[in-house]
């Protein structure tokens, strides 16, 4: 499964380089995800809750670990990447602020990759290859029709109603990607040439679209349920990506291509969970062009949120 890969991955586009790189290619994405996390913390109630939780974690690459151990008694830190999260808590230099550290490996989709994996295993796929696309592309759908999405998710290690600030950390694009991407991984191994029939297929196509949307609706009640009464709650999340070809064009719309990554009701659902406080639109890159790839970046929306 594509979350099983998830270490690896983090490795690659997290940690102290990436947070060097993106201070030289993309200091505005930084200064957005800090500026909405300060701005979340100095708002929260005097009487909420004084813990802080960041959800998605990683290496807190885009998170300012020390502005949260300032303001907070203790930070605790969500993942499944353990190793990730012990490497961001390791870069502080202050032994007492990596005290007030706590590390919480799971997975915040409550196990939704699974899930979706014992469905998939379960079908006859050679039977349903020897019907032809819409015989395996309406099994795939109903695999993602029937895969159960904890609304919210249960983490027993964290309680409902425990902190005065939980941020989801631009990981709701990869709560839904990953197991999508993985029923595609197995459909690229049995037969690598129908993947260039699933935007013909209508039952998929829904069928995937209402995984998104159940997913992000999961997510949101998630981080309601983990609010103390008067906390607030900041979502960064990419939006669409881009790639582009020439270096110095990441912001000229004629000179690159968007992919929408969420559903178009992404904001009203945000606006039906929430009070929001605060919103900001900007971008950032994750790669330069080269003469062999292009580059790459995101759209991205972040919200304070009551």
């Amino acid at each position: 499964m594509r979350i099983d890969n998830l270490p690896y991955s983090n490795v690659q586009m997290q940690g102290v380089q990436r947070r060097q790189w993106l201070q030289q290619h993309s200091p505005h994405h930084l200064q957005q995800c800090a500026s909405l996390v300060v701005h979340a913390l100095h708002r929260r109630e005097p009487a909420t809750s004084r813990s802080s939780l960041v959800l998605g974690a990683g290496s807190c690459t885009e998170v300012p670990l020390t502005e949260l151990c300032h303001s907070s008694e203790e930070v605790v830190l969500a993942d499944l990447d353990l190793t990730s999260m012990r490497q961001g808590r390791d870069e502080l230099t202050s032994a007492a602020l990596r005290k007030q550290i706590r590390l919480v490996q799971c997975d915040i989709s409550g196990g939704t990759s699974d899930n979706l994996a014992r469905l998939v295993a379960r079908q006859n796929w050679q039977q349903h290859l020897s019907q032809g696309a819409r015989a395996v592309f309406d099994a795939a759908a109903l695999c993602l029709e029937q895969c159960p999405v904890p609304d919210p998710p249960q983490l027993q290690e964290l309680s409902p109603n425990d902190f005065g600030v939980v941020v989801s950390s631009l990981v709701l694009t990869q709560l839904f990607s990953y197991p999508l991407l993985d029923v595609l991984d197995m459909l690229q191994r049995l037969a690598p040439s129908l993947l260039d029939e699933q935007e013909r297929q209508r039952r998929y196509q829904d069928a995937a679209q209402n995984l998104r949307i159940r997913i992000i609706k999961a997510h949101l009640h998630l981080l309601r349920m983990l609010l103390d009464t008067g906390g607030l709650a900041v979502m960064l999340t990419d939006m669409r990506g881009f790639v582009f070809n020439v270096h110095g064009t990441a912001h000229d719309a004629t000179h690159r291509r968007t992919m929408p990554l969420v559903p178009r009701v992404f904001p009203e659902l945000v606006h039906e969970t929430f009070e929001v406080v605060e919103e900001a639109q900007w971008e950032w890159l994750t790669d330069l062009p080269t003469k062999d790839r292009p580059g790459r970046g995101y759209e991205v929306m972040g919200y304070v949120m009551s």
